[in-house]
């Protein structure tokens, strides 16, 4: 899975390079969460993986708070939360979910982004089949037989252990996203260098040159619209 894991590295690097767009959908999805159940994180676990999330993106508490603060204040704007699927150059695929109060304009949106960057939108199904809904929490300052032997002890289960670099990166199924970091609190560790709940290939492909350029900014686009949050897919786009 290592190459999976540098997906989510360049990811993550280009939304730390674009700090206000990622704290304004932080705002968004914080807000959702918190208005879906309790304001509080210890009894709504959606809030919960949410604000784990934000710290590993560094967003600031003023910005989650006001974010609760309106949730709280019985706010009537809503959110409908959406999938796109799709392709991209030489059949790469695409996965876009969305948070939007306006379904016909966010469609038109992403369907134009993927129409003029080589891609084409799918039906429902087309692609999702091709993911898994994964954890994946990642911690500095231990090995991975060191990580291996914290979450035997807290009996959590993990799909793989991953040790690169300093990181060494834990993939679990989606409901065990709170378990592992349990484990990891409970010794101590309480700074991850990435905490997601994620969309992961099962297979990685490689793109020539032109057609990752191209790839590229597709997601490029789709990452820049207003109404979307996250975008998967299964390219290796290398180091």
């Amino acid at each position: 899975m290592g190459r999976k894991w540098n997906n989510i590295k360049e990811k993550k690097a280009s939304k730390d390079a674009n700090t206000s767009r990622i704290y304004a959908k932080f705002g968004r999805e914080i807000y959702v969460a918190a208005k879906q159940g309790e304001p509080d994180p210890e009894s709504n676990r959606a809030l919960k993986v949410v604000l784990e999330r934000a710290k590993t993106y560094s967003v600031p508490k003023t910005i989650i708070d006001r974010a609760i603060e309106k949730a709280k204040g019985g706010s009537e704007e809503n959110y409908d939360e959406l999938r796109y699927e799709g392709f991209g150059p030489n059949g790469s695929m695409v996965i876009v979910d969305a948070l939007t109060n306006n379904v016909n304009r966010t469609a038109a949106e992403v369907r134009s982004a993927f129409n003029k960057n080589g891609g084409n939108m799918g039906v429902s199904g087309s692609v999702a089949y091709m993911f898994d809904a994964t954890t994946v929490i990642g911690i500095e300052g231990k090995s991975a037989d060191e990580v291996l032997e914290l979450l035997m002890e807290a009996d959590v289960d993990a799909r793989d252990i991953i040790e690169e670099e300093e990181t060494v990166i834990v993939y679990a199924d989606p409901e065990q996203f709170h378990a592992v970091q349990e484990a990891f609190k409970s010794a101590g560790i309480t700074d991850f260098s990435v905490a997601e709940l994620t969309m992961l290939a099962q297979n990685d492909v490689a793109l020539p040159e032109d057609a990752q350029e191209q790839f590229e900014k597709l997601i490029d686009a789709l990452e820049d619209l207003e109404d979307v949050q996250q975008v998967y897919h299964n390219v290796d786009l290398g180091e």
